[in-house]
């Protein structure tokens, strides 16, 4: 397993968390069997947010021997009195759900506390005249609560929790459907998106990623929007490669998914290379590098793909990145113009002139 770092706070998260959205139907005996090969395989992040009350108990009972090693992400807002999800600003009714989630999971704190499912700018602002911010608010103040995050889909939403410096992780929709404008929940136009993963990056807060496969839309040619089949493995290296991005949550529905899922770890580059975007995204995104790294190897030594990333975070307020830009070992001045990275983007990106252009905004 490999982990990433939360900015705020210093947790080692592993790259690849559980989704929990489709376990229930599994029944408790392979949902804790589950539970169990993840945290064998080094898995230690576990999304809560399920379709249903079944893998609440099962959780509590896989993870009660290892809950110091493992984080759990509990949405405020999210239901499951009846037995089922619903979906409330209800307080009352969210302090009555995080009880019950708490006993059933047999922990007396939560890593992660989500305003859940913030969508439109009215639900936001109920969740705060309602007393769901305050109260988790209040939760952290005690130590109930580490960490404060958000799940949404909509960037404009997002962008104004931000102005707010109070979330450390986000959960947010990440796939090239929705990137590049295709279903139901990709909101706001690719480069909106692609400017809220670097604010994320730049300030600090970490991305959890939800519907890496849009639903299982993008693992089939008959469904995709783009009317080809991506891999598994390609979303998931097409999310992880996101700035701001520590782990993608795949929701699976047994062991031998979590298996399959797992296989990301092993596989080689040819298995997670997702350029092959370029022919089919649309016309907007021709000329953006998103860091897939086809255009290497480079004759010179650059690595393109982190040079153009640093750029982006620097341009976007992030002051890191040009140390980390500066202690490159190749840097954008290195380039010799050989036009090999151009030939080989499928993104049509003119890295000749990025390089330039990057190495005077550096300065090196």
């Amino acid at each position: 397993m490999e982990y990433r770092k939360l900015p705020k706070g210093g947790e080692e998260i592993s790259i690849i968390g559980l989704g929990s959205s489709g376990i229930g139907a599994a029944g408790e005996k392979e949902i804790e069997a589950t539970v169990a090969l993840a945290v064998e395989n080094g898995v230690n992040y576990f999304d809560m947010a399920a379709a249903d009350a079944a893998p609440f108990p099962a959780y509590g009972r896989a993870l009660s021997g290892c809950r110091d090693k493992v984080y759990f992400q509990i949405h405020f807002g999210a239901d499951y009195c009846s037995g089922k999800y619903g979906w409330t600003l209800d307080l009352e009714e969210i302090k009555r759900s995080i009880d019950w989630q708490l006993k059933a999971l047999r922990t007396d704190y939560i890593d992660f506390g989500f305003i859940h499912c913030m969508d439109e700018e009215s639900d936001l602002n109920k969740a705060i005249s309602h007393g769901t911010l305050s109260y988790i608010q209040d939760l952290k103040r005690q130590g109930v609560v580490r960490h404060i995050g958000l799940s949404s889909h909509t960037p404009a939403v997002v962008q104004k929790v931000l102005d707010m410096g109070i979330i450390d992780m986000l959960m947010f929709s990440i796939n090239p459907a929705y990137d590049y404008q295709h279903g139901e929940y990709a909101v706001g136009d690719t480069d909106e998106r692609a400017a809220l993963y670097r604010r994320c990056q730049a300030e600090g807060v970490g991305i959890s990623v939800m519907k890496a496969f849009s639903g299982g839309q993008l693992l089939d040619a008959k469904t995709s929007p783009f009317g080809q089949a991506l891999s598994e493995y390609q979303c998931m290296q097409y999310a992880l490669d996101k700035p701001g991005v520590l782990t993608v949550l795949p929701g699976v529905r047994s062991r031998a998914d979590l298996r399959r899922v797992l296989g990301f770890l092993q596989a080689g580059p040819k298995e997670k290379d997702y350029s092959v975007l370029g022919s089919f995204a649309p016309s907007d995104a021709k000329g953006i590098c998103v860091y897939c790294n086809h255009c290497q190897p480079c004759p010179a030594g650059l690595d393109i793909g982190l040079i153009n990333k640093y750029y982006d975070l620097s341009q976007a307020g992030d002051r890191l990145a040009k140390d980390h830009y500066v202690n490159l070992e190749k840097r954008a001045t290195d380039c010799i113009a050989c036009g090999h990275c151009e030939a080989r983007c499928p993104f049509h990106v003119e890295q000749i002139g990025r390089m330039q252009k990057i190495g005077a905004y550096f300065g090196i």
